[in-house]
Order: C-alpha cells, then structure tokens, then sequence
C-alpha cells in the first residue's frame, strides 16, 4: 500500500484529527485535482470524501494508497462529530468556515506551518514531475522561437506557446503566460494582449507548464532582430545574466532566502542596477506555482537540499524596457541544479 503525504501532514500538525479543504492543499494529499472535497486524518488512517462527479476517479486513482474515498452529501460538521480538536489551515480557511467549526464546539489548530514545511521539501516523485514540466517548457520554448513573426500579437505568441506545452504532454500552465513586446516588458506582470511584434523589439515570455499537477516557472527575455538601437539593452542583459548565475554558484544548504537574494541585488548594485531591480529574486515552486521558500530581501527562509525555487532577477526602465531571466532550479546535494536550462545567452531571432 502507498503512503500519501496525508500521513506525514497528521503527524506534523499535531491535533486530533486534520482536516484539509483548499484545492491546492488537498491535491497534494490525495495526488488528484478536485473542485469539492474534503480529506480528514486521524489516528486511524486518511479518508477523502467528494461528490459524484470525481467518485469514479479518485476511488481508481487512490485505490492502492491508505486513503479511503467516501460519496459525500450531507454536511461537514457531520464529518466530525467524533472529534473534540481538528486541525486546518488557518491562512486558507475564511471567517465563516471557521466560525463553524467553533461553534460546533470544536478546538481549532493550525495546520498551516505542517504543510509548509512538509511541502518546501519536494520527494523524488514530486521532482520527477516539476523536471517533466520544465522539459515540455524549454523543448516547447526552442520550438516556438521559428514560430514568430513579425506582426504577430502578444496574444498570438502566447497561444501558440501554450498550444505547444499542451501538445508535448503539459496538463495545463501554471499561470497565465505573460508574452510582452518592446515597452510593455518593463510592466514586470504584463497583461498579455493586442500588441503587435515589430522588428528590433524586446521580447520578454513568462511561462510555464504543469505535469502531474506540479509547475514549472521561466523567463526568457531576448530581440526580434537588432535595429542597432540596444546598446543600453545588451549591457543591461549581460549584467542580469551574470547575477542570475552568481545565485546558482552561491546558494548552499542552509543559506537564508535573503542571502541569496543578495548574491543577484549585490553584484546588480555594482553598476547602479539595483533600484530597477523592483521585485524579489524568487519562490518556491510546486503544487503552486508560488509557494515557500521565499528568496527576497527580507526572508528569513532557510533553503534546504530538496527545495525547488525560482531564480529570476530582472531589471525595468519604466517605458523603455524590461529584462528577467528565469530558471526553475532545485537545490539538491549542496548544489543548484537547472530544471529549465534552455540556452540564456542573449537571443536575436
């Protein structure tokens, strides 16, 4: 029988039995991406219980795991009349969802900091699908360089890059995909839209896929051919390229979020980079595309061998340009390792 992450999470958090709701949490127990359901864990074992849209599925998909799977109608607190405590995750549970468990006469724990500790360390299944993921990024990345065109919209790049995840075996993406041409990049979360491709633009894509429902996260910024206008552009580039990799050759084990942070915010300062640089150098990457450790200036974060984390240093000049280079990267024997290693140099199409 397969042990799920149920188990671990019961045993982190300590209460008499831990109940988990958000989707994003409950797919990280049970392996499976459901819109309903509700998982309890107890002493006695783990049970997952959904409605009739997703009985069939999760009854095969957790058949040979230690949670049992139950057709659900009636109403939560029937679920726990057994129990005097229960354990939830605090920080994704709103007021009345609280209330109730209270007034149904229940001690309510915290089970937020059992999921951030057990989910910051990834095992080899959950790296095995983020590395699947960041494969389909980078071959549907190279492939979609021949594919643009002058003319084309942000939008239409964007839809034929998430075309190509989904054709190499992505399940979805892990977030919208940003496509941002010439001035639009110095927007650090442009909206994608209408703005056509010219020659001699910058040309900044965030994307990323997921796999067995774990993500991927990357950042290529790069020109649509060299109108001779770039100067300030390619330097600013270089320098971007060499803290981004100055991050991988100096995080450690054991190394503070803000620590790595500075080995890119540092090196940038040198050449008077670092007040564009407005915005942290990265995040855990998993279930979520945006989860513990935090890289940034103020993060007391330890990063920790088994961790997956963004490096991604940019810079922005407000209505000119913008640059970021990013790589999901996992942190494994001591040593930063690329997940999504297409080539950084810069790229002129």
């Amino acid at each position: 029988m397969i042990n799920t992450n149920a188990r671990k999470i019961f045993e982190l958090a300590s209460a008499e039995c831990v109940l988990t709701e958000p989707s994003d949490l409950r797919q990280y127990l049970t392996g499976i991406s459901t819109s309903f359901g509700y998982v309890i864990t107890d002493k006695n074992g783990t049970s997952f219980y959904t409605d009739a849209r997703y009985l069939e599925a999760a009854t095969a998909s957790l058949a040979n795991t230690d949670i049992k799977v139950y057709n659900f109608k009636g109403k939560l607190t029937d679920l726990l009349k057994a129990y005097k405590e229960v354990a939830i995750p605090l920080s994704q549970t709103n007021y009345p969802e609280y209330k109730k468990l209270v007034d149904a006469g229940l001690t309510v724990k915290d089970s937020t900091q059992a999921f951030i500790d057990a989910m910051s360390i990834k095992q080899q299944y959950e790296l095995d699908f983020i590395k699947s993921a960041c494969e389909i990024t980078d071959r549907a990345f190279c492939d979609l360089l021949p594919r643009i065109k002058e003319g084309m919209t942000e939008n239409e790049v964007a839809a034929e890059l998430e075309y190509l995840m989904r054709k190499y075996g992505a399940s979805g993406t892990s977030f919208p995909t940003i496509v941002a041409f010439g001035k639009n990049a110095s927007v650090p979360h442009h909206e994608t839209g209408l703005t056509k491709l010219r020659f001699g633009d910058a040309v900044l894509i965030d994307f990323g896929c997921k796999t067995g429902g774990y993500c991927s996260d990357c950042t290529r910024t790069f020109l649509f051919g060299d109108d001779k206008k770039h100067g300030e552009f390619k330097a600013a580039y270089e320098r971007v390229l060499s803290a981004h990799n100055l991050v991988k050759e100096g995080v450690t084990d054991g190394i503070s979020g803000k620590a790595a942070d500075a080995f890119a915010r540092d090196y940038l300062a040198k050449f008077g980079l670092d007040k564009y640089f407005t915005h942290s150098l990265g995040h855990g990457i998993g279930v979520n595309v945006h989860e513990h450790p935090y890289l940034s200036p103020r993060s007391e974060n330890l990063l920790r061998n088994g961790m997956v984390f963004s490096d991604e240093p940019g810079v922005y000049f407000e209505g000119d340009f913008g640059i970021r280079i990013e790589d999901t990267v996992a942190l494994i024997d001591g040593k930063v390792v690329s997940l999504t290693d297409s080539d950084k140099k810069l790229l002129i199409l």
